[in-house]
């Protein structure tokens, strides 16, 4: 993506194009790839060899496509009016999964993050810990955990088991958002809150934690973006999501290529609205340097 002193260059032909003749053809060609027109370009090319690749492997197999039906697991007009389909509604569980989820998330990771700076030698402890052992805990492996070991002790349920397990899961990277974004905080602010008497809570609630938000919300938004993403593994364990709905689906009508194309086709419309959500904040609260 162009700096902003080339994009000032943008703004006048004859030395923007002196500008992009002066390069050499290395950093001419790199210039251009780094566009926006290039990047939708080479993604559109890898859609198009994707789904080149799918239809020759589905002819090969002598396989009949029957798109006619995917309408109906999405809604369906019938005698007692509209009705969502089986699809729609593996959507709305997993964005209420992710929800539920990201919501718990976010207050454990505040609570780590200020257990990590609160300076306390077992605190400290205690958050590095839990980082370092979620951190290097393979999802699936942490998922199996929550059902199949702590399940039976705790009586938790599918669903319970999956929200806990994504929670913990990301709330460990949702607490170095947090500590980044409260580092980034001025200390003069700290000096500040101390000097009128206000307690380390007090200094956390008023002044450090609303400044650092417009640090932390660009990469929130994206970290929720990367937990609906996740949700999709926990259907190994079989929770009604919109996965485990597909393989349901496939499971009676054998229409693989048509579902697992429709829903990779709805995780992809729902991220790429939170993508550009997130590109918003990020242009909206960019920080000076």
């Amino acid at each position: 993506m162009p700096n902003s002193s080339t994009r000032s260059l943008q703004t006048q032909s004859p030395g923007y194009s002196r500008f992009i003749a002066q390069m050499s053809a290395g950093k001419r060609l790199s210039f251009y790839l780094k566009s926006k027109p290039a990047s939708v370009a080479v993604y559109l090319i890898v859609v198009y060899i994707i789904v080149q690749a799918a239809l020759t492997g589905a002819e090969a197999m002598g396989y009949t496509w029957r798109w006619y039906r995917i309408p109906d697991y999405l809604f369906q007009l019938t005698d007692d009016g509209f009705q969502w389909g089986e699809i729609s509604i593996g959507l709305v569980k997993t964005l209420q999964l992710s929800v539920q989820a990201f919501a718990l998330a976010v207050v454990l990771g505040l609570i780590v993050a200020l257990l990590r700076l609160s300076g306390l030698l077992v605190g400290t402890g205690v958050a590095v810990g839990y980082l370092e052992f979620v951190r290097n805990m393979p999802l699936l492996v942490l998922l199996y955990l929550f059902y199949y070991v702590l399940g039976p002790i705790f009586k938790f349920d599918r669903y319970t088991a999956s929200l806990l397990c994504l929670a913990v899961f990301h709330s460990a990277l949702v607490s170095e958002i947090f500590r980044a974004g409260i580092n980034a905080v001025n200390i003069g602010q700290w000096e500040a809150a101390k000097s009128i008497g206000m307690s380390s809570a007090q200094a956390y609630r008023y002044i450090i934690l609303p400044q650092s938000i417009k640090f932390m919300l660009p990469p929130m938004t994206g970290e929720a973006v990367h937990l609906i993403k996740s949700s999709a593994i926990v259907s190994v364990i079989a929770v009604a999501e919109l996965t485990t709905i597909g393989r349901n689906i496939i499971s009676d009508t054998y229409l693989s290529f048509e579902i697992w194309f429709t829903i990779a086709a709805v995780y992809m419309v729902v991220t790429l609205i939170l993508s550009v959500f997130v590109t918003f904040l990020e242009k909206k609260y960019a920080v000076a340097t």
